[in-house]
């Protein structure tokens, strides 16, 4: 950073590290300009230098005693917008951070809500599904797929042969299937999944 000095700059410096204000602000009328030049060349935001500028003489005030004891005030000066430049740009990265795992946690979980939708609207065109079938189809579909009895303990119950649950569960499946890619082509995968036989 390329700045001129003050003319009677050790005098001044002197002067605040006594705690003298209006030395002060002579100071801060001189360096403020290329202190927020020089911090936006770092920084690349406007926004970020004039928060850095405020940073800088509030650092300078706060430890105003060491000023007396300077080889060179402008090296210094260098040093602390510089430092107060990354620590700004360093805590813009974690926040950005955050918030990027902020997002990432809020569409994990909007995407946890698509999902359970998904499923709730292919449940109800399953069931409407089901609605279609004939009272011996739908008695198998519900024994055999709901409450998972095998074939031979749902032709026990229903009175029938083991081949005729059978042939009653194909006919069953095919009309659900038929029904899903009708109304619900997105979901048909998921839902035959469900009911393989």
């Amino acid at each position: 950073m390329s700045v001129k000095p003050l003319d009677n700059e050790a005098e001044i410096l002197a002067k605040i590290a006594k705690g003298d204000k209006h030395a002060f602000e002579i100071l801060f009328k001189n360096y403020h300009k290329y202190i927020l030049a020089f911090s936006k060349k770092i920084t690349r935001s406007d926004d970020l230098a004039k928060e850095i500028v405020q940073d800088v003489f509030l650092k300078i005030w706060l430890g105003r005693e060491k000023l007396q004891t300077l080889e060179t005030f402008s090296a210094y000066l260098n040093t602390i917008v510089r430092h107060q430049c990354f620590n700004a740009l360093r805590q813009l990265s974690q926040e950005i951070k955050s918030n990027e795992v902020f997002r990432l946690k809020a569409s994990s979980s909007s995407d946890s809500t698509a999902h359970e939708l998904d499923y709730r609207e292919a449940e109800n065109i399953l069931n409407k599904a089901i609605e279609t079938l004939s009272p011996q189809q739908r008695m198998v579909y519900v024994l055999c797929h709901q409450e998972g009895l095998k074939y031979d303990e749902a032709a026990i119950k229903m009175g029938i042969s083991p081949q005729t649950v059978h042939s009653y569960m194909k006919d069953a499946l095919k009309k659900i299937r038929a029904h899903f890619k009708k109304h619900a082509v997105t979901y048909t995968v998921f839902i035959l999944s469900l009911f393989r036989s």
